[in-house]
Parts: C-alpha cells; sequence; structure tokens
C-alpha cells in the first residue's frame, strides 16, 4: 500500500473511533430506578401477631399505584390469605418502655434502614399499669433513635386502638387518657425535617365488634386500621407533610367509637344543635354546629362526644359549643376540647390545633362522664363561631 494510501485509510480509522467516542459521551446514561421508600410497621402484637392491617395496607397501595415501597423488619410475614410484602417489627407482648429502656430499636433500625416509620405501641404498657409520663419518654427515645438513624425520618404515631380485656377493668380509660396526652406530645416533638404525624386508631374503632378478644383487631378491626393508616402513609411517601397534631383519619361513626364498659348499651340518637346566629364576614358568612351523642353508657357513667362542623360559608379561627345537662351529667374526663362545666352549665372550646375549620369541615371531641340516674341528651345546645 503506497504512503497516501495507508495515510488516508489511518485517517479514516481515527474519524471513525473519534465518532463512536463522540457518541458513547453524548449518549445519556439512564438513570438507576429510584430506590424504593422503606417503610417500618413498629409495635406489639397488634402490628406483627399477625397484624394483617398491614397486608390490607400493603395491598390498597398496590391497587392504587404506590408499588416502590418496601415493608421491613427483623421479622417475617404471618399468613393473612394473601401474599404481601410483611416484614415487621410488631414483638407480641413487648411494652414500648422496655423496648426504649433496653435499646432495642437501634439494632433493628441500623439492620432495616426505613424511611418512615409506622408506630402503634403502648398497649402491653397500658395493660402494665405505666404511667401516660413513662409512655410519652420512651416515645421521645424512639423518635430520638429514629432520627439518629435517618435525619429526615418520616413518624406517623397512633393513638392506640381500644381495649377492654376482661382482665384489666382499667385499661379502657387508661387507654382514654393515653390517647388524650398523644397529640400534644407530638407538637411538642416533631421537626421540619422529620415531622411527626399522629394518626387516630382510637375513633370509631369498637372493642366489641372490631376485636376478637377486647384488645386484639379481628377482620374488621384490621380493615378500619388499614383504612387509619393509609392517608397518613400516602401522605409522607408522597413528600406532603400533614399537620404534626392533626389526626390522619376520616370522621367517626358515632356508634362504633368504644366504650369504657364490658357491656355498654346501645347509643342515644344524636341531638343537633342549632347553629347559634351566623357572623358576618367579610365575604361570607360563619356558622357552626354541634352535634352530641352519647357513645355508650353503664350504671353511674358514660361517654359522649361533640362533633362541630363549620357550617359557613367561610373558614372559622376556633368554636364554642355551650350546653345544659338536664340529669345531673359530670364530665370527669374529656380530650381534643378544653372542657369548663359550673354546675349544669358546659362549656367546651376548641384546643390549638383544631379550632380552624374550613367551610364543611368538623372535628369531634370526646369526653367520660358521671350521671346518677336517666341519661338525658342536652337539648339546649350551641355552637358559636371565632
Amino acid at each position: 500500500m503506497s504512503r497516501p494510501t495507508l495515510r488516508a485509510a489511518l485517517l479514516a480509522l481515527l474519524g471513525v473511533l473519534a465518532a463512536t467516542a463522540l457518541a458513547f459521551v453524548a449518549a445519556p446514561v439512564s438513570s438507576a430506578a429510584a430506590a424504593p421508600t422503606r417503610v417500618m410497621a413498629l409495635g406489639d402484637s397488634i402490628t406483627g401477631s399477625p397484624g394483617c392491617w398491614r397486608a390490607l395496607l400493603w395491598q390498597r397501595l398496590q391497587n392504587t399505584g404506590y408499588t416502590n415501597v418496601d415493608f421491613v423488619g427483623t421479622l417475617p410475614a404471618q399468613g393473612c390469605g394473601f401474599t404481601y410484602d410483611g416484614e415487621n417489627e410488631g414483638h407480641g407482648g413487648f411494652l414500648v418502655t422496655n423496648v426504649a429502656d433496653q435499646n432495642q430499636l437501634v439494632g433493628w433500625l441500623s439492620a432495616t434502614l426505613p424511611d418512615v416509620v409506622l408506630m402503634h405501641f403502648g398497649t402491653n404498657d397500658v395493660w402494665s399499669a405505666r404511667s401516660n409520663a413513662q409512655i410519652l419518654a420512651a416515645y421521645s427515645k424512639l423518635v430520638d433513635q429514629m432520627r439518629a438513624s435517618k435525619p429526615s425520618m418520616r413518624i406517623l404515631v397512633a393513638k392506640i386502638i381500644p381495649m377492654n380485656p376482661a382482665s384489666c377493668a382499667e385499661c379502657a380509660a387508661r387507654t382514654v387518657s393515653l390517647n388524650n396526652e398523644i397529640p400534644g406530645w407530638a407538637a411538642g416533638k416533631t421537626t421540619a425535617q422529620s415531622p411527626i404525624t399522629v394518626v387516630d386508631q382510637w375513633s370509631g374503632f369498637s372493642t366489641g365488634t372490631d376485636t376478637y378478644d377486647g384488645v386484639h383487631p379481628n377482620a374488621a378491626g384490621d380493615q378500619k386500621m388499614s383504612d387509619k393508616w393509609y392517608p397518613a402513609l400516602t401522605a409522607a411517601l408522597s413528600g406532603v407533610t400533614p399537620s404534626p397534631s392533626a389526626s390522619a383519619s376520616a370522621s367517626p361513626s358515632p356508634s362504633a367509637s368504644p366504650s369504657p364498659s364490658a357491656s355498654p348499651s346501645p347509643s342515644a340518637s344524636p341531638s343537633r344543635s342549632p347553629s347559634a346566629s351566623p357572623s358576618p364576614s367579610i365575604g361570607g358568612v360563619k356558622s357552626c354546629s354541634a352535634v352530641y351523642t352519647i357513645v355508650g353508657q353503664w350504671p353511674g357513667g358514660f361517654q359522649g362526644e361533640l362533633k362541630v362542623t363549620n357550617t359557613g360559608t367561610v373558614p372559622i379561627n376556633g368554636w364554642i359549643v355551650r350546653l345544659t345537662f338536664p340529669n345531673g351529667q359530670v364530665i370527669t374526663q374529656s380530650w381534643n376540647g378544653v372542657y369548663t362545666q359550673s354546675g349544669a352549665q358546659l362549656t367546651v372550646t376548641n384546643v390549638s390545633w383544631n379550632g380552624v375549620l374550613q367551610p364543611g369541615q368538623s372535628v369531634s371531641t370526646g369526653f367520660l362522664g358521671s350521671v346518677p340516674g336517666t341519661n338525658t341528651i342536652p337539648t339546649q345546645l350551641t355552637c358559636t363561631p371565632i
């Protein structure tokens, strides 16, 4: 081959190599698939034995497009009738106070590296008469350990489901007392980087119809728990931060709420109050209504609920419910509202986190009370918007 011909061939070869190299450089690099969000369900036997609310929750996530989710834990799935991603940290018989004292969560976190934690924990502590202060201190320690594992951990903490075991007459009231303090604890512990969302698993859950032993959920209870977790978890998966102290749940049905009595009588029909005179507001009208419901009753006592609804056309910044008890009823315990009683007169106002209501939005507050005889629903009942 002549020198000019050889030179031309070499130049052509170099051109091909250069073009190939440029093609590699210019070609877009396909990004790896996004890593799944790792979700840990943390708790006791209600979460893990078998904890079929997790199976229902996973199934609903898959059916609604949340497929890039990995449920993680050091415990395997238990049978729930279909295949699901069931790894979890639901340790039967465990107390949250013991888990915190013994630093057991640290190892579970390092083994599974979750991004989101769903925590329903404290049932055995309530049964063992651990104080609210001890339980909430344990919650705080576990949250600190979660954040040490991942500073941006998204944390969903449940108001635990009601319990009414035959061997613990005080457990129902203790559960109410603990749940009453969880929103305030969460509001003080939440951060912008690692928000805490309270999920109200208590409201609308009945030990009579939703458990098989007064403590552990049956199929109906599993479905209710799954339904309560779903909106809060999908908000966390979508990067939305729900209000740290608002309950991520639908408004409960009054008849489904638990009673501290082993055999509650049927609820009386709810009494809807006439709204207070609407308050004129620039661009709309402020008004609200209140519904009083007897959820359950037993000799000498009862459980009640007030449901407040914004019936106006503009947001309200707070509400005041006033009523007159007709039969000597006395409030002994309350939650999600500030209760002030003087004789037969009762005034209930919102707490810091449930006063603002958009038009059509509702919030519920509950209470326990004593009554010497007949328990008649108050007829003098008003709601005043702020």
